[in-house]
């Protein structure tokens, strides 16, 4: 088995004030996770266009392993802006190629030897590449695999049905305040006062119940619950992790989540505890918040953070 890291979805650029750069959240995950010296790979579809061609050139450049499938479409842009706090927001086209992932012979191969796969909702957004992820999913080995569903609610390109179908082919849940206030309601799991104004802090007894809920009903291991700079929690059955978000000159926070997700999963890969997997999410999250871009270089003492075969 070749225990691939898989990043499935979309991969595209996202066109800042200063320029493109090469994002789309599994192909960030994909890059964060190689960082630990795993076998990271960013799944999707790219156009037989410049901007397909660009993608490729940046994923080599970044030492990134990759299968893009070529397709008709043109190759997936959104057009990001920042908020005075650095804070993106997103206009993300539609029809492009990623909405248009086939299922082929060698992502099969690819899926049978998967450890660990992250994908969301937005490129469930199409009959074609949803039922790609899904048969993904259903392909990877059995036992011993992770299969985080960073939902990323973007826009409106999400709904009931996507979600409650990711949750029964998930083992991880990766949401955030805002995310869990609206899935809880549309799947009726309770309202949330997600902030205590007294207090501003999301406070353990307003998601619980919700959290536990998901985690029962989906089985799922764990729910990852970040609340931006309130801090960040991991739940199981059984236990739960608080981590305060770091104080921290923030450059962007593009991909910022996504390195936290990578670092979190290399660390569970590694046989971490929880909570250890936890503060290293979050201190690697807290460094890409002061560089800019999505896939900054790590320094040595990041890396060495997470080691393998000790």
């Amino acid at each position: 088995m070749e225990n691939y890291i898989v990043g499935l979805g979309e991969t595209l650029f996202d066109c800042l004030p200063d320029g493109k750069k090469l994002g789309g959240a599994p192909a960030n995950f994909a890059y964060h996770v190689s960082q630990f010296g795993l076998n990271g790979m960013a799944l999707s579809a790219i156009g037989d266009d410049e901007d397909g061609r660009q993608i490729i050139r940046e994923l080599k450049a970044h030492g990134l392993k990759y299968h893009l499938e070529v397709v008709d479409q043109p190759t997936g842009t959104v057009q990001v802006t920042l908020s005075g706090n650095g804070i993106p927001q997103y206009d993300i086209c539609l029809g492009v190629a990623y909405d248009n992932l086939p299922w082929t012979p060698e992502i099969e191969r690819i899926a049978r030897n998967t450890r660990a796969v992250c994908f969301g909702s937005l490129a469930q957004r199409t009959a074609q590449t949803r039922s790609t992820i899904y048969k993904f999913l259903d392909a990877m080995p059995p036992l011993g695999t992770l299969k985080v569903f960073d939902i990323n609610l973007r826009q409106n390109w999400y709904s009931k049905e996507v979600i409650e179908e990711s949750l029964s082919r998930c083992n991880v849940l990766k949401i955030n305040d805002e995310e869990i206030v609206k899935v809880s309601a549309l799947l009726n799991l309770g309202e949330i006062v997600s902030i205590d104004p007294a207090k501003e802090l999301l406070q353990p007894i307003n998601f619980e119940d919700q959290v536990q809920q998901l985690i029962n009903t989906y089985n799922l291991q764990m729910v990852v619950l970040t609340c931006g700079a309130f801090g960040s929690y991991v739940i199981t059955s059984d236990e739960m992790s608080f981590q305060p978000t770091p104080k921290v000159k923030v450059a962007d926070t593009v991909g910022a989540g996504d390195s936290f997700s990578g670092a979190f999963c290399a660390a569970i890969l590694a046989g971490k505890p929880v909570a250890e997997a936890h503060k290293i999410g979050v201190e690697v999250s807290a460094y890409v918040c002061t560089q800019p871009g999505a896939m900054p270089a790590y320094p040595q003492e990041l890396k060495e953070r997470i080691r393998f075969g000790e």
